[in-house]
């Protein structure tokens, strides 16, 4: 039986990314994304909201992406997978962690957001082509675009 274990996350980045590189010459990069949910409160009907921290790891050219255009607040979308870990902290107490080991990455709103990377599919993290496409320059403060706007105002009918 076949199995899946993928993560895909849309948040903002918590830390500006952390870049080591492995004895093997490898580049590791981590950070922290938070994502957030709200939910209105039945008893004082207050809304709540609810941040979970998630920490990221990078690896290869991944990770080197991630530690020129990743910076701290930035939003981004990740894709990859979990990873299941222990260790024991300075007081000698077993702790567990949760890791999740990206496979992609996208850079999500500014004018620089056009950095993009996937994986194969043999779970080894690759970068992808960017795409680094003009902003249009006229936009309109007083109406939203609706994707009709670039549409002449004769009705050919």
């Amino acid at each position: 039986m076949a199995s899946v274990n993928k993560v895909i996350l849309i948040g903002n980045c918590g830390r500006d990314p952390e870049i080591r590189y492995l004895p093997s010459g490898q580049a590791v990069a981590n950070i922290s994304i938070a994502t957030s949910s709200k939910r209105k409160d039945k008893t004082s009907g207050e809304y709540i909201e609810d941040t979970q921290w998630h920490r990221v790891t990078f690896y290869d050219r991944l990770a080197e992406i991630a530690g020129e255009y990743v910076k701290k607040g930035r939003p981004i979308y990740v894709e990859g997978r979990l990873k299941y870990g222990k260790y024991t902290d300075k007081d000698g107490a077993e702790k567990n962690t949760v890791d999740i080991i990206a496979t992609e990455l996208q850079l999500l709103g500014g004018r620089d957001a056009g950095t993009s990377s996937s994986s194969e599919e043999s779970a080894q993290p690759r970068a992808a082509a960017y795409s680094n496409a003009p902003k249009s320059e006229t936009t309109t403060k007083s109406a939203p675009k609706t994707g009709f706007d670039d549409m002449d105002d004769d009705i050919p009918f």
